[in-house]
């Protein structure tokens, strides 16, 4: 499938772009970006007055999963997030339990990788949960 984005700002500090072009994807894959592209497509959008950049990426973000999926979930996080043009996210670890070992914090990263929305490179917690309830419950 082909899909064509017509008259779009393209925005690209790597080599700085700031102008219209035309953009030809094909099965996924941004395959031509010229000024004027006038190949038969299976879907044409009209970008103008809208800019078509790289992903963006959040790198604080809340995703609450595991242990509170009734404020959010990875995957309706996520969506969220692409919804906003993010193609990366970086959840904290505000989570229960909270991501203090390599087995929690791939729970994380395979649950992402099994929604399949965008990349979640989640933060881990630098101290262990056992020894911060310790230091919490002295200083109650």
């Amino acid at each position: 499938m082909k899909t064509l984005l017509k008259n779009g700002t393209l925005i690209d500090y790597k080599t700085n772009t700031f102008e219209k072009f035309d953009i030809l994807i094909e099965e996924d894959k941004i395959v031509k970006i010229e000024k004027k592209i006038e190949e038969k497509a299976d879907k044409i959008i009209n970008c103008t007055n809208l800019y078509i950049m790289p992903g963006m990426i959040d790198i604080h973000c809340h995703l609450r999963e595991p242990g509170f999926e009734y404020k959010e979930t990875i995957e309706t996080g996520a969506n969220s997030a692409v919804c906003g043009g993010f193609t990366t996210i970086c959840p904290m670890p505000n989570t229960k339990p909270t991501p203090d070992s390599t087995i929690i914090l791939h729970k994380i990263i395979d649950e992402g990788k099994i929604v399949e929305l965008c990349n979640i490179l989640p933060y881990a917690s630098v101290t262990k949960s056992k020894i911060y309830n310790c230091i919490r419950k002295s200083c109650i």
